[in-house]
């Protein structure tokens, strides 16, 4: 696997990552733990070393499954949690980065993950209740105690994580990245370039939706989080397959699948992006791997690049409530 550095800082990941939470949460019943032990530890075998999680997975299930996953080959990988909801009293979900709360968290992060230093913490939203520079120095007192040795934070805006790299330089900022999501690349590309930040693009694959894998009559499990999303209600999935058939169209030619093509787009994109595709199967945590040998031409970025701008992704990616926490 070829190996990516998130910005100007000294972080070295796999080019591509994996996402756990879907493991635990989010896309129905959470998978089978011994299942999901092996899948992770197959991910080690195969060059992955950028593994992602959070405490509000499961809520803290996700963190524990990854802490036995990796403890063995703890050397050999990264581990990023996050922090930023009330978990703790009555599991009330709520916003919470007051410092008291990120430290006291961090101790039960490092418990759950069986490390004795965090290696990129973020701030899971941004809490209008406490300044930035609050939380940021927060965490730069653990980075000095060495509980943690990198700062991100997701789904910021840009002034936001300006005001935080002038407390503590931010590693990485993780938002919604695809090719069907492309606004940080006018919101947050400038200042990340400018500042030497890495970024971590999740759901690369549109939640799944760009595999191809998912049409207008798939059904999804009571559970699933998707069925609360505009962009994936039936009418919307059936416009939103033109995006599917940009793909198909490259991935025909290149002897390669439109989840491929979708994630080898986003590292074409600049060579400081990690996307991190979640899974719960081998095949696709192997496809998955492969598209970073997937190699795209000029004229190949030039083919998705001008079919893209013809669409509009239908529906919006967040119900109203979620989307009333990001970019601030």
């Amino acid at each position: 696997m070829q190996k990516r550095m998130l910005g100007n800082s000294n972080l070295e990941v796999s080019a591509i990552g994996l996402g756990c939470m879907s493991m635990s949460s989010g896309y129905g019943p959470p998978a089978d733990k011994q299942a999901m032990i092996s899948l992770i530890r197959t991910a080690v075998e195969r060059g992955v070393t950028f593994f992602d999680t959070a405490q509000v997975y499961g809520p803290f299930t996700n963190e524990a499954l990854v802490g036995d996953a990796l403890s063995p080959v703890r050397e050999q990988v990264v581990i990023a949690t996050k922090f930023g909801f009330d978990l703790e009293t009555g599991l009330s979900g709520g916003l919470d980065s007051r410092p008291e709360t990120i430290k006291a968290s961090v101790e039960r992060s490092l418990k759950r993950l069986k490390v004795d230093t965090i290696d990129l913490l973020y701030q899971h939203r941004v809490d209008p209740n406490v300044p930035i520079e609050e939380v940021t120095g927060a965490v730069k007192e653990l980075i000095q105690e060495g509980k943690v040795k990198h700062f991100g934070l997701s789904e910021a805006g840009a002034q936001t994580i300006r005001r935080a790299h002038a407390v503590q330089p931010v590693t990485a900022i993780q938002s919604e990245y695809s090719l069907w999501w492309r606004e940080p690349e006018t919101k947050l590309f400038p200042t990340l370039e400018e500042l030497g930040i890495g970024f971590v693009p999740f759901s690369p694959l549109g939640k799944g939706f760009l595999t191809g894998k998912i049409d207008e009559n798939t059904p999804f499990d009571s559970s699933d989080f998707r069925n609360s999303i505009p962009r994936f209600d039936r009418e919307a999935r059936r416009t939103n397959r033109a995006f599917v058939e940009l793909l198909v169209g490259v991935a025909e030619r290149k002897n390669a699948t439109p989840a491929q093509i979708a994630l080898a787009w986003l590292l074409a994109q600049k060579p400081w992006i990690v996307p991190i595709p979640g899974t719960t199967k081998l095949e696709r945590l192997e496809e998955n791997i492969a598209a970073a040998e997937v190699e795209l031409t000029r004229e190949d970025l030039s083919e998705i690049e001008s079919g893209a701008v013809r669409l509009k992704p239908q529906g919006a990616r967040y119900p109203e409530s979620s989307e009333r926490m990001v970019d601030r």
